[in-house]
């Protein structure tokens, strides 16, 4: 019997891409249907998993009425693109129609029963807000240790008005990665608000991009994705000077800044728009102005 219970709003969509999820999937799935306000449709698309990924989806999907599986070929291959590829799917797959707000997340998350019903609060109570998430912190990472960024909302957990998600389309996928970044700035470019709500925690049950190497690779990529994102040096200075005290303790942010700087030195080539480009640096020199002037003000 596929069940359709718990009250809802009928206002928010739901767009999941998963590639070999087997392990966590489960939890994400069981999160989700245990929410006090559930979504109208959610669309899963497995991005030719290997693994029993897409048979526990299913499982789920004969259940639940909501809950829709599409399944693209098998490939060897991972890249950061592909996530952006995986979520156009689902947005062409979704049936629903009357929607007013769209939750792009990941399938290795885990958050409390209240959640959707708090970002849709918040939605709801702010105008201007266009897109929201949780915090989302890694696991064996602390939960405590609250971002100095609030305005960037990481992919993992992306709440969207209807109207704002429209302004952020197309998605742009480049190699590097960073889509989330692009879909923050592209948001406020739009005159719509992010923000990063702290009181939230969805709790990211393995390491961000776990699956493109260990950590030294994934710091060294993370610099790499800043370049292709496009963000000025000054900035990317100043944020890799800020990571100095966090693990691993200097070398990852030197890691971080030397994939920044080859990037730079090989004039790696940058697949955003200019106009993307430019608010994006403004944006980062009005936030150095205004640190500098809040820890020293004349």
């Amino acid at each position: 019997m596929r069940s359709n219970s718990h009250a809802s709003p009928q206002k928010l969509i739901l767009i999941t891409a998963a590639k070999n999820e087997e392990a966590l999937i489960g939890q994400t799935l069981a999160s989700v249907v245990s929410q006090s306000l559930r979504p109208l449709e959610w669309v899963i698309v497995d991005d030719g998993s290997t693994d029993r990924t897409r048979t526990i989806v299913q499982e789920f999907a004969e259940k639940y009425s909501w809950i829709q599986l599409v399944a693209k070929p098998c490939r060897s291959e991972r890249d950061f693109a592909a996530v952006v590829h995986a979520i156009d799917t689902g947005i062409s797959a979704c049936r629903a129609k009357d929607y007013d707000y769209v939750g792009l997340i990941d399938a290795d998350l885990r958050f409390e029963s209240n959640y959707f019903q708090a970002i849709i609060q918040h939605l709801e109570n702010h105008p201007r807000s266009g897109l929201v998430g949780g915090m989302v912190v890694d696991v064996g990472d602390s939960k405590d240790q609250l971002p100095t960024n609030r305005q960037d909302v990481p992919g993992a957990s992306q709440f969207f008005k209807r109207a704002c998600f429209e302004a952020v389309l197309p998605l742009i996928a480049i190699p590097e990665g960073g889509w989330d970044a692009i879909t923050c700035a592209k948001a406020r470019m739009a005159g719509f608000e992010t923000c990063l709500l702290t009181d939230y925690i969805v709790d990211h049950l393995k390491p961000r991009n776990v699956a493109h190497g260990g950590m030294v690779k994934r710091t060294w990529q993370f610099g790499v994705r800043d370049y292709a994102l496009g963000y000025h040096p000054l900035y990317e200075s100043l944020k890799c000077l800020g990571r100095i005290k966090n693990r691993p303790y200097i070398v990852g942010a030197a890691v971080w800044m030397l994939g920044y700087l080859t990037s730079a030195l090989k004039r790696r080539q940058r697949y955003i728009p200019e106009d993307f480009l430019t608010f994006l640096r403004a944006e980062q020199i009005n936030r150095i102005h205004h640190t500098i002037s809040r820890c020293w003000p004349f």
